[in-house]
């Protein structure tokens, strides 16, 4: 076996763990029940990880009281308006246990272990109209900074900490093997560890000591409570990645604009959060006071797509944090961030830079990640895009672009034989066809792909062009690799008709023929070269020096920065007020600020007049008119379905 490592079993305070993979905890709010607990569906998402090899599963966050920070959720006034829709809290309460016990029976029947990850609550990272937040001190809200947070009393500290004795009490009778602190992303724990954040002047501020005393009390009360050998591990951001303070510009509910200024680099700045010096100090305190193991990962709201890495992060992404936690602590290190590939989880593990990988958005993607490289059938493997449009929509079930499965195992979870096999006609080589075929087949199902091209992938392939969307060509090797194995026949070159129907008379027609690009009218230019987005980064069309894209949506943004690094100069031409409005909060700001950095120009609220020789005359919502001189003009106008068939 080649990752022997990643399959050597270890062990957390009194907890052994038969491997070194960790589902890393993705929030789960979207699955609980009207008290704050797990629904049946949550139960069987987590059994699912169990079922493919995870050795550790760690849950979503739990908020272990709402009283001191009181939260409205779905179920809990006062209610949240819709369009804010705050999912917090999930709650652990005594009457959860019989719903908890009967999940740990289940995991456990499949050898894995699991440990619930319990918080303090967000405080100055939850915000609306009407409602005052919670921190350790006065201190600006993290999506208004207009607004001031309220500085929690003494007494009221000390509440939250004998909450989290009745938390772990209630995880300890329910069979939970251990629970996790959400120390890290800028939330409540991690404010008071913060001396940007932390003004106190009680026990629990000023000194690194007096910081740390709110976790270390946690610590001793879930062991004086449940004992000394139940495992308590913590969940450490090394470094936040604020780099500027708010931004003048910024005014409640504009999405476009961020009031505070995230840093793609991580050295060179005083870092307006917590850097890692600071954090060093915490850790050994932590450390010294019997912490059974650190979960190291990096990043806060502010800066989102640290915390949530997305697909323009190589993999992986901060494991050198978990390096330097290791050299200063005799306990397990749990590295985290993008570490879906198994050679760099067993790279990790082998030069000793942590002692567990932990894996979430991968995991999601296939959950049966760990059997498939223990049995060395790496190919198999599915990959997660590192898009989060499943994962971190909060507005929806918990899902993945990828794996219809996920969230919904209770749905979807089996792939029964079907109990009349048909002659199936899928219509259509994209992702849309490629899954159809696939699903089918497995099925039992007598399955023909037809498509019109000589390649499979439809949009996928010009998705996977830029370095930056490698994980999408994976995606694309992976679905080729599959249909191979199952045998699934395809005919290439082939453009179906009514006709061709008729004539191979399938009993039924999937019909995945996609869509193609909107394109406008334009007048007659001899000097400039119009061309949408699609064909250029097909290859089927070159980019002069100068490039207008006009659309800003995710195809154009992507291809700007994508031209942009071939040493183009472009601008982006938008109608509404901002964009990149179609992708996900941490991809979509990582994205803006990908291409602040590339000088690419955003110009938004922006018609476009006409294009000719002369370039891309525009009008704003000003009735301003201004013309962008170029030799190309990128389409990025969005998609229209094929229908004709």
């Amino acid at each position: 076996m080649k990752h022997n490592k990643l399959f050597e079993p270890i062990q957390i305070g009194d907890c052994w763990i038969k491997n070194r993979i960790a589902l890393a905890p993705i929030n789960l709010q979207s699955l609980s029940d009207e008290y704050g607990g797990h629904t049946q569906r949550a139960t069987e998402y987590y059994v699912e990880f169990a079922k493919g090899g995870v050795g550790l599963i760690i849950s979503g966050v739990f908020k272990v009281e709402n009283e001191v920070e009181r939260l409205g959720g779905i179920a809990y006034p006062p209610r949240v308006p819709e369009h804010l829709h705050c999912t917090w809290p999930l709650l652990i309460t005594p009457g959860s246990i019989r719903m908890y016990a009967e999940m740990m029976q289940r995991i456990h029947a499949y050898g894995s272990k699991m440990f619930f990850q319990l918080s303090a609550g967000p405080g100055r990272n939850a915000w609306w109209p009407g409602y005052t937040a919670v921190s350790a001190s006065e201190i600006p809200v993290e999506n208004n900074p207009n607004v001031s947070t309220r500085a929690l009393t003494t007494k009221e500290v000390e509440k939250l900490v004998d909450a989290f004795g009745v938390a772990a009490a209630a995880c300890y009778s329910a069979g939970v093997d251990g629970v996790e602190i959400h120390g890290h992303e800028g939330y409540l724990i991690d404010q008071f560890l913060t001396k940007n954040w932390n003004h106190r002047t009680d026990k629990y501020g000023g000194s690194p000591e007096n910081r740390a005393r709110f976790p270390i009390e946690i610590l001793h009360k879930i062991k004086d409570t449940v004992g000394k050998n139940y495992p308590v591990e913590f969940r450490m951001g090394m470094k936040h990645f604020i780099e500027s303070g708010p931004n003048p510009q910024f005014k409640y509910g504009n999405s476009a604009v961020n009031p505070w200024n995230a840093s793609l680099d991580r050295s060179g700045y005083e870092d307006l959060g917590r850097d890692v010096p600071e954090s060093m100090e915490i850790v050994k305190l932590l450390a010294e006071a019997g912490y059974d193991g650190f979960h190291v990962d990096a990043g806060c709201h502010e800066s989102t797509y640290w915390a949530h890495p997305p697909t323009y992060f190589d993999h992986p992404v901060y494991p050198e944090y978990a390096e330097m936690v290791k050299k200063v602590v005799n306990v397990p290190v749990m590295a985290v961030g993008r570490l879906d590939d198994p050679d760099i989880c067993e790279g990790i593990l082998e030069k000793g830079m942590a002692d567990m990988c932990a894996i979430g958005r991968g995991l999601l993607a296939d959950p049966y990640w760990s059997k498939k490289v223990q049995m060395g059938a790496i190919e198999d493997i599915r990959p997660c895009l590192g898009c989060q449009e499943g994962c971190l929509n909060f507005r929806q079930y918990i899902g993945c672009q990828v794996n219809p499965v996920c969230g919904r195992e209770m749905l979807y979870g089996n792939l029964t034989p079907a109990l009349t096999k048909k002659k199936v006609m899928v219509v259509g080589g994209g992702v849309a066809g490629l899954e159809a075929a696939r699903v089918a087949t497995i099925r039992g199902h007598d399955v023909t792909l037809y498509e019109r091209s000589t390649e499979l992938g439809g949009h996928l392939i010009e998705a996977g062009v830029p370095d930056f969307k490698k994980d999408y060509r994976r995606l694309l090797q992976w679905y080729k690799i599959q249909l191979e194995k199952l045998k699934v026949k395809i005919v290439y070159n082939t453009n179906v008709t009514y006709s061709t129907v008729k004539e191979k008379n399938p009993e039924a027609v999937v019909v995945a023929t996609g869509s193609s690009p909107l394109t406008m009218n334009i007048s007659s230019t001899k000097s400039l070269n119009v061309v949408t987005c699609c064909d250029l980064l097909n290859g089927l069309s070159d980019a002069g020096d100068s490039v207008v894209v006009i659309g800003g949506g995710s195809v154009g943004c992507e291809t700007a920065l994508w031209l942009s690094r071939q040493g183009k100069k472009v601008v982006v031409i938008e109608a509404l007020g901002s964009v990149a409005r179609d992708m996900q909060n941490s991809n979509r700001k990582m994205l803006l600020d990908l291409l602040k950095r590339e000088d690419v120009a955003i110009v938004v609220n922006t018609s476009v007049l006409e294009i000719s020789d002369d370039g891309v005359a525009t009008v704003d919502k000003n009735f301003a008119k201004k013309t962008y001189k170029c030799d190309t003009v990128a389409l990025a106008l969005g998609m229209k379905p094929e229908t004709e068939l």
